[in-house]
């Protein structure tokens, strides 16, 4: 059984840096292939991750798009094939297969910018298919997510078991966190357990803080401080995942990660 694990939270709380901290946890704590999605179209995780990203599911996406619209003229796209006699299933699964990250430890694939003003919904169809067939493959996916879930019941039709939703110690990061436990109840995507995390405080939390923190709605899982290690690490763009295992980053979502998984 694979064990889907997502992040979520409001922009600049620290979401990929977590997201970083739970695949190194990961690697050196459990079995198993992982498979990473970056799911923000900034798609930046490759760079905390320490892997190369030459194209995304949205180039792919955009490509075969053109291609269908080049083909219409000669009936191969309202057939459901491109030219050659490829269907836009086995173009997808292919490209996508080929744009995949793979590193020693762990592969990688970005989702890349959204939809343009085109109709995208039976191409949505057919990338939900190909990633999830492709994710059956890993025992863990770590998703890291844009500041909303809007787009994850696009992208994937996988249950999620653990989503992690992450706030600084700000009233605008809890806010913003009980906007997603709230929303998580419409979405498609089955979501097991949630649980917030509040990053980037140090010393006990001030009590509008906690309070807001109980107002989100899940349990918290915990807290996170700061770390001079990371800063310095991705100031020099270096992979975060090269932490060192005394980070009191990596100490604390490691401890959180015992707790659920």
């Amino acid at each position: 059984m694979t064990i889907t694990i997502a992040l979520a939270g409001k922009g600049g709380v620290g979401k990929t840096t977590i997201a970083a901290m739970v695949i190194k946890y990961l690697v050196e704590k459990k079995d198993g292939p992982i498979l990473a999605i970056d799911a923000d179209p900034s798609s930046n995780l490759n760079m905390v991750l320490g892997l190369d990203l030459e194209w995304t599911v949205g180039d792919i996406r955009e490509g075969m798009l053109e291609q269908v619209k080049d083909s219409l003229t000669q009936g191969g796209a309202a057939m459901g094939t491109l030219p050659g006699g490829v269907s836009k299933r086995e173009y997808l699964d292919y490209q996508i297969r080929s744009s995949l990250s793979e590193g020693a430890q762990y592969d990688l694939i970005a989702m890349g910018r959204s939809e343009g003003p085109g109709c995208y919904c039976a191409v949505n169809h057919n990338l939900r298919e190909v990633v999830d067939a492709l994710s059956r493959n890993y025992a863990f996916v770590v998703i890291d997510n844009e500041a909303g879930m809007e787009h994850l019941s696009r992208r994937t039709t996988r249950d999620v078991q653990h989503l992690l939703i992450v706030s600084d110690a700000t009233q605008r990061g809890l806010v913003a966190a009980e906007r997603i436990a709230q929303f998580r109840k419409d979405m498609e995507v089955r979501i097991e357990n949630a649980y917030l995390i509040i990053n980037r405080a140090d010393g006990e939390l001030l009590p509008a803080v906690s309070a807001a923190a109980e107002a989100v709605g899940v349990p918290l899982l915990g807290v996170i401080p700061s770390d001079a290690e990371l800063v310095e690490l991705d100031a020099s763009g270096r992979p975060l995942v090269q932490v060192s295992p005394a980070s009191p980053v990596f100490r604390a979502v490691a401890g959180m990660l015992d707790g659920i998984l």
